[in-house]
């Protein structure tokens, strides 16, 4: 914890959680540890484990509960720079799960592998090259997963003889390691309708699952990393997948609750009601403070409440019961975009003020 932060913590400690300047980001501690508690058990005796995803919280305290929480592997980040910042906190099995391009980032990779296991995605020669050459430079070995595209025609190659011809050049390429394959569902991850989510899944994962076969029989040893919150239970069931990235499960955000209403909401943004009209009023955080890319925020114990619109610094509801100075609650559309636009996160239990975490992983682009 830096400096700044413990000052805060011995100013506000003991306080009500509405005494906090606003806005501000704030955990309930007690929703939390029964979100880690609920994923972490369901896989109790399941044969797949969690590598829960760093771009969701940004938060190395609480990376390192999830690491104690039971049935994790490791950590997964989106970005290079996030792999530091676990690194630097004491996370020792971090996995990249994106192209990492340029010698100046591979070489970086390589000398994290100096001090814990860092993986990375690759679906390129380019890539294969780069961190082969980064890897012998600092006499480290880096463990890859190809990415494979099962749809979101984001990253990755197609299931298969591409993925079959990747994996032949990286066992023989000097400084790497062929550790798996990864895949991300997210063009359905969020479908409302569980069974047509479950379908598509188990449709779209089945050649994820065959290339394995295919590896397997070739003499790799390899596991598969793929899903999310949302197909938690459907991707984890499937007999070949070793692995989720389930991020928002822990914090949760108000478009994932809609088709995973058994999590609680641990995070909320603490607001304050600045202007008043009529039946409408405005909160004093906007775009710059919330993540609302997918739908409207949800206002926390008022369900009379309708969000109009969020723009820049402010949110403008309607019917909503409160007058000028008011504090209110506010549940973000998106939780991943939310954490990275805050340099802390406070930690209340019963309403009053108990911890602040610092959210390392904020605006961590590299």
């Amino acid at each position: 914890m830096m400096e700044e932060d413990k000052d805060l913590l011995t100013l506000w400690a003991g306080r009500k959680v509405e005494d906090l300047p606003t806005p501000v980001i704030i955990a309930d501690i007690e929703a939390l540890l029964s979100n880690l508690e609920k994923l972490s058990g369901y896989f109790n005796e399941r044969h797949c484990n969690l590598r829960p995803h760093f771009k969701s919280t940004k938060c190395v305290t609480l990376a390192k509960l999830q690491m104690q929480s039971g049935n994790i592997n490791g950590i997964t980040c989106a970005k290079l720079s996030e792999a530091e910042q676990l690194v630097e906190g004491g996370i020792k099995d971090v996995l990249i799960a994106n192209q990492v391009i340029g010698m100046d980032k591979v070489r970086r990779i390589a000398k994290m592998n100096l001090r814990a296991t860092v993986r990375v995605a690759v679906d390129s020669l380019t890539g294969i090259r780069q961190l082969s050459k980064a890897a012998e430079e600092s006499d480290v070995t880096i463990g890859v997963l190809v990415e494979v595209d099962i749809g979101m025609n984001r990253g990755g190659v197609p299931p298969g003889e591409a993925v079959i011809k990747l994996a032949g050049v990286i066992k023989e390429t000097p400084g790497l390691r062929l550790d798996g394959l990864q895949s991300y569902e997210g063009h359905i991850v969020t479908l409302e309708n569980y069974m047509e989510r479950r379908r598509r899944v188990e449709e779209a994962m089945a050649p994820l699952i065959e290339t394995r076969k295919a590896l397997e029989a070739l003499g790799h040893k390899i596991f598969i990393s793929s899903g999310g919150t949302g197909t938690y239970d459907i991707t984890g069931n499937i007999e070949g997948i070793d692995e989720l990235q389930c991020g928002s499960y822990a914090l949760m955000d108000a478009a994932y609750k809609k088709i995973r209403p058994e999590f609680r909401y641990a995070r909320y943004i603490l607001s304050t009601i600045i202007s008043k009209r009529n039946n409408t009023v405005t909160a004093d955080v906007g775009l710059k403070g919330m993540g609302a890319e997918y739908a409207m925020p949800v206002i926390i114990d008022h369900p009379e409440a309708k969000v109009l619109y969020v723009a820049e610094e402010h949110t403008v509801i309607d019917n909503l019961k409160a007058d000028i100075g008011d504090k209110i609650r506010i549940i973000p559309p998106h939780g991943c975009t939310t954490n990275n636009l805050y340099e802390r996160m406070w930690i209340a239990r019963n309403d009053i003020v108990e911890d602040v975490w610092p959210l390392e992983g904020r605006g961590c682009l590299e």
